[in-house]
């Protein structure tokens, strides 16, 4: 269906609709209306003799110089020329387009002063799959995303270089011309309210959000198959053990495992057993760990959620007429929850690998082969995939510093703190791409140690996710080259078949 901007919010599931699925857009008549009403009251600050910022004043440090009515126009062009200043490789494609939804969106409010012309010049780009070409360096999440946005704003005039519908990078006034779209001609304002908001981070954070629901609910499955091939306990998942801790993330998670290792022969061959009165942390705590990430999850959730509803701009243009400045572009909302999904995830990852290292060991295992190789010493089983499992949690662990607590002051310090969210929410996409990473090499081994439990069968919902790996990636045997197997087990988990195929069993985990 079509994501129809009509001046109101957005929420994450169109943002991932268009930004990944090349969901069209549209802009209602009611915003039409409410930009063009906006636009009266800009002309006529333009003309007064009171300075307005933005409108007839340069911009950061330059506030105080005044800028003479016929030359606005020109101001508005050198300014998204000479913010376009970013460098480093493009980020992706689908945080582009997440990007210019949101600033289409937060236009279509009417808050911002600019002909609807130019919401629809974003939106006629983005139903035609013309995706500006974007450096991964250049903001520091104050005064807006403005590097970021200023190349996006350069593409709309002409200028730069996109990506067409094909993957091709080229010249934009090339692609426009070939999508028969006329460059975009700036006016008064209209360069400014391109690029002072906070869309590029919560792009991001939007889409990192619907990573991170799966990977965390993932979670859940690879942890019930390890408790499962580590002859693990099911009696600390019961409800009235959560219920006495009643975070809802703890609840959530434990719930999952229940019905998760509902009918497995291999916890039922050891339910009465004393061969371990406690489990270890990393089976017996998943869902205080994983629950804790999910009530971090949350908590982003409702961050994004006011911001989508929410106009980022700088000057608003109010129903009154009044032009005002803002400091609702400072991203630190967004900063601090980019920050703290970020941790979050480490932590599912964290753990996640530290089942996997009970699993490839002999002396923890409950008696499974070391590496969970055949003939160990002639091979050596999955032993090098939990390396990699390490590096990536090592890596996790740097990447979950915080970058909201630094800040570099810039424009000649005018602009003496920042929030560095973009920088945040970079970090968190490499996160949670780490993160799908660590859950499948744990999936590869707790389904091999599974296979090694034979004639006792798992639960008909991990025995289902197992079914479905065995597809794709063969069970115990000799040593072969490994990385494909593990590619192919994190298209599943990235894709959303581990999830659903467990929920085949199951019906919807929470």
């Amino acid at each position: 269906m079509t994501v129809t901007l009509r001046g109101v919010g957005l929420e994450e599931s169109q943002v991932v609709d268009v930004a990944r699925h090349g969901e069209r857009v549209a802009l209602a008549a009611a915003a039409r209306t409410r930009m063009e009403r906006s636009r009266t009251r800009v002309e006529r600050a333009a003309g007064s003799r009171e300075p307005v910022y933005g409108v007839s004043t340069g911009f950061g440090a330059l506030a105080g110089t005044r800028v003479a009515p016929l030359r606005q126009p020109e101001l508005q062009l050198a300014l998204i020329r000479s913010h376009a200043a970013g460098m480093g490789p493009p980020v992706d494609g689908e945080v582009v387009r997440a990007t210019m939804l949101l600033r289409a969106r937060t236009l279509a409010m009417g808050l911002s002063g600019v002909r609807p012309v130019v919401a629809e010049a974003l939106i006629a780009m983005l139903n035609a799959e013309i995706t500006p070409v974007v450096p991964r360096y250049g903001s520091v999440g104050c005064s807006g995303d403005l590097a970021p946005l200023a190349h996006i704003g350069l593409a709309l005039v002409g200028e730069g270089e996109v990506m067409d519908a094909d993957g091709l990078r080229a010249p934009a006034a090339q692609v426009l011309k070939a999508a028969r779209l006329k460059p975009l001609k700036l006016e008064t304002k209209e360069g400014l309210a391109l690029i002072n908001g906070t869309d590029g981070m919560l792009g991001m954070l939007a889409l990192a959000c619907a990573d991170a629901e799966l990977c965390f609910r993932t979670a859940d499955i690879t942890a019930a198959m390890s408790a499962e091939a580590l002859l693990g306990t099911d009696r600390t998942y019961q409800p009235r053990l959560h219920e006495i801790r009643p975070h809802p993330g703890q609840v959530a998670s434990a719930a999952n495992l229940m019905l998760l290792l509902n009918g497995s022969e291999i916890v039922a061959s050891h339910r009465h057993s004393h061969h371990a009165v406690q489990d270890s942390y990393s089976v017996r705590c998943s869902p205080q760990v994983a629950g804790a990430a999910r009530d971090t999850l949350d908590f982003a959730r409702r961050v994004a959620a006011v911001e989508l509803s929410s106009a980022v701009d700088n000057p608003v243009v109010l129903e009154t007429g009044e032009v005002e400045s803002t400091g609702n572009f400072h991203g630190e909302p967004l900063a601090f929850a980019a920050d703290f999904l970020a941790i979050a995830a480490a932590e599912v990852g964290a753990i996640a690998e530290r089942r996997v290292d009970r699993l490839l060991d002999p002396h923890r295992s409950e008696g499974l082969p070391p590496f969970l190789a055949e003939e160990p010493g002639v091979n050596s089983g999955l032993m090098v995939a939990q390396y990699t499992a390490a590096a990536l949690v090592a890596e996790n662990r740097r990447l979950a510093a915080p970058a909201s607590v630094d800040s570099i002051p810039t424009s000649g310090m005018q602009e003496d703190h920042v929030s560095m969210g973009w920088g945040a929410a970079l970090k968190l996409r490499s996160v949670l791409d780490n993160l799908a990473h660590i859950l499948a090499v744990e999936l590869v081994s707790a389904a091999r140690a599974q296979d090694l439990r034979r004639p006792l069968r798992p639960s008909p919902a991990t025995s289902a996710v197992r079914d479905l790996l065995r597809k794709q990636v063969p069970g115990v045997g000799a040593d072969r080259f490994l990385a494909p197997e593990l590619l192919a087990a994190e298209r599943l988990i990235r894709s959303g078949a581990v999830l659903k195929t467990a929920e085949s069993v199951t019906g919807r985990l929470q």
